[in-house]
């Protein structure tokens, strides 16, 4: 078995090297001369996204290694768990708990077979989202009955996912229990979306700290809700229970909800260290993950579900879920379960198979609900079936006409009120709940301990800029294994210039190697450095920045919120290796990199100006950083940046009328303005060139 584990893992090595090449296709470089050749450059290329991914897999495997590491004792273990709880909740969405809104349950119809009677069942887990599934009930046995509640996977099926599953709950049933099998809000009836990040570019996702996982556990939630409320049903005795989504889904709802008696996840147990090494994070759906601003390692839902019985099924030709994956998370809760003295209440059964439904996995599924619930260790039976057909065991003929399902995302998740203020006093108290929310829930994952900056500068020839400046190429380190690089412009002449210039490359940016227009009428007048944050310096496909951006999330950050970072460290670089005055320095970016550099602009505290470029007014529409709508948004961020100075280019959106009327309350009213032009914003034309002037 350990054999076949290593063949595994191999292969799915194999898998992100290939991933890495992938995303390493050649491009232009903005310091590499234009004579270099193709095979160069591409090495550059390569080389520079090994290292991003390496800085990745090395903080997801310290993110691994960390967790739960300071649990030695029962009692430690108690004190986190309530914290750690309301953290879980809070990165699923949770947190504030919704309200408990009338159900509104009805039974729309039923069916018997085979002794079991089919209840075909509908709900509003919260006004408007409805929730169907088909509640199987035994027809003869002792009551009050107990109860699994079965949670479906990623099965499509026009009637609900619950007709793929089927087979569990009749066995379910037909052995004394009743079971609730509950549709997903992607394959319900009433369809959601799951593939917010993963297909559809939905990036607002991450700035509301939204994931599926929120919403299927709330309906799961709600689901023992409506269990209780049947008297034949002993809510004391509930085992829960589902594959791939579902057993994802079982994993959080058993975390949250202590009303689960046992928990039987099956093919869906991962560790970000594995996920990113292994390269799984592509292969799965958005409710496998959560916004992880807390860095809390997967491992963390099975110490919250200690010391009720869990067992983990998986298997292992499965890319999504490797074994080392499941296999890690098996080692770090053995202890925690012995902390309690419940050693036999864990448990983990793999098997040399593929994502799926099998006999081996019902079975390993079946009997372990059956010993903790019922004390029954008969041996397990598959038995025969015959599927009933999905429109006899379809809950609603026509969608309901209030249901919110499909859009459930846009209001599930509470976004930060943005209000006008009246006093200056309101608005300070205002913005420090702002500041204190961002370093708390949106750059929490920030270093504390930043490393040394180990500057390199290189001086470049080739240029045609040499006729108006100097120009150097800059390489200087924003994290272990972060190179941020750049280049550097400095006026030619003894004398420094007064003032100096960020400005921030995207990905998809026009300053190139060899235009320098927009740079034109500063040369001899600023300083400049023309910077590329991570992920800006290498080609990658709009397929694989959706891969970056998941493994980002499970990281805690967003790879936005790494370049502010990076913009943050540059800063540093101007005034530490340049000895630039940070009054005087100016950062400047277009579209959304002009907001990244608005955001490392407050929290670093010390630039004098911020140019923004035709900037987004709201995070619906980017950039993505984790949280950032539950605690502001970016007319209202702008104004952090008073009193100093924020330039708007013409036109700019009417969202910014609120930032400046911030400005007027806090008294700055002329440090807000509008510019029509990049050296108008920074008055180029009142200044000199540097006193050796043009070569």
């Amino acid at each position: 078995m350990l054999q076949m584990w290593r063949q595994a893992a191999k292969s799915y090595r194999k898998r992100a090297q290939i991933w890495c090449l992938v995303l390493a296709t050649p491009v232009c470089l903005g310091w590499i001369p234009s004579t270099a050749s193709a095979q160069g450059r591409q090495a550059v290329q390569e080389a520079r996204s090994r290292a991003f991914y390496q800085y990745l897999t090395e903080r997801g495997a310290e993110m691994s290694r960390q967790t739960l590491s300071n649990v030695h004792t029962l009692q430690q273990l108690k004190q986190v768990k309530p914290e750690l709880r309301r953290e879980l909740a809070y990165m699923v969405g949770l947190d504030p708990m919704p309200a408990r809104t009338p159900l509104e349950a009805k039974i729309v119809g039923s069916l018997d077979k085979e002794g079991v009677r089919i209840e075909k069942v509908v709900y509003q887990s919260m006004p408007g989202l409805y929730v169907t599934g088909n509640l199987y009930i035994p027809t003869e046995g002792k009551k009050p009955f107990p109860v699994v509640l079965y949670l479906c996977g990623h099965s499509p099926n026009p009637y609900g996912a619950k007709v793929v599953y089927q087979r569990h709950a009749i066995w379910f049933a037909q052995h004394g229990y009743a079971c609730l099998v509950l549709d997903t809000l992607e394959f319900g009836e009433v369809p959601g979306i799951h593939h917010g990040l993963y297909d559809q570019n939905m990036w607002q996702w991450l700035s509301l700290g939204y994931t599926p996982v929120g919403v299927e556990v709330w309906n799961a939630i709600r689901g023992l809700d409506y269990l209780e409320t049947l008297p034949w049903v002993d809510i004391h005795r509930v085992a829960l229970t589902g594959e791939s989504g579902g057993g994802s889904i079982t994993w959080y709802t058993a975390a949250l909800d202590e009303r689960i008696a046992v928990a039987v996840p099956a093919i869906s147990t991962w560790t970000a260290g594995t996920q990113v090494s292994l390269h799984g994070v592509v292969e799965n759906c958005d409710c496998m993950y959560y916004p992880n601003i807390y860095e809390q390692d997967f491992p963390i839902l099975g110490a919250l579900i200690a010391p009720r019985p869990l067992k983990i099924i998986s298997a292992r030709l499965d890319p999504m879920f490797p074994p080392a994956g499941y296999n890690a998370v098996y080692e770090k809760l053995k202890p925690i379960y012995a902390l309690y003295g419940a050693e036999n209440k864990i448990s983990a059964f793999d098997q040399e198979a593929h994502h799926g439904d099998n006999v081996p996995l019902r079975r390993e599924s079946a009997t372990w609900i059956q010993h903790w619930l019922k004390g029954d260790n008969t041996p397990y039976d598959d038995g025969t079936f015959t599927p009933i057909p999905g429109p006899q065991l379809e809950c609603l003929l026509k969608q309901p006409a209030d249901a919110t399902n499909y859009g459930i995302y846009n209001h599930f998740v509470p976004v930060a009120p943005i209000r006008n203020y009246t006093s200056a006093e309101a608005w300070n108290a205002r913005r420090k709940q702002v500041l204190a929310g961002l370093k708390s829930k949106v750059f929490r994952a920030f270093t504390k301990s930043p490393v040394p900056l180990d500057a390199q500068i290189e001086p470049i020839e080739w240029s045609w800029a040499n006729k108006y400046t100097d120009v150097f190429s800059v390489t200087f380190t924003s994290e272990p294994l972060v190179q941020v690089r750049g280049i550097l412009y400095r006026p030619k002449g003894p004398e420094k210039p007064r003032r100096a210039l960020i400005y921030v490359k995207g990905r998809h940016d026009d300053i190139s190697v060899v235009d320098f227009d927009k740079l034109l009428p500063l040369f001899g007048r600023y300083e400049i450095l023309v910077l590329q944050p991570r992920a800006t310096d290498f080609a990658i496909s709009d397929q694989d920045w959706v891969t970056l951006e998941r493994t980002a999330e499970i990281l805690g950050s967003t790879i936005e919120s790494m370049q502010v970072w990076d913009i943050m460290r540059s800063v540093e670089f101007m005034t530490a290796n340049e000895k630039v005055d940070p009054a005087s320095l100016s950062i400047y970016g277009r579209g959304d990199m002009g907001i990244l550099a608005l955001y490392a602009a407050i929290m670093d505290s010390r630039p004098g100006c911020v140019v923004l470029d035709d900037p987004p007014t709201t995070h619906w529409d980017g950039p993505p950083l984790l949280n950032v709508l539950r605690v502001t948004d970016i007319p209202e961020a702008a104004a952090l940046f008073a009193p100093h100075e924020l330039v708007l280019l013409q036109p700019a959106g009417q969202g910014f009328d609120h930032t400046a009327a911030l400005y007027r309350l806090a008294g700055h009213a002329n440090q807000f303005r509008k510019a029509r032009s990049l050296p108008a914003a920074l008055q180029v034309w009142e200044q000199e060139r540097s006193p050796k002037g043009l070569e």
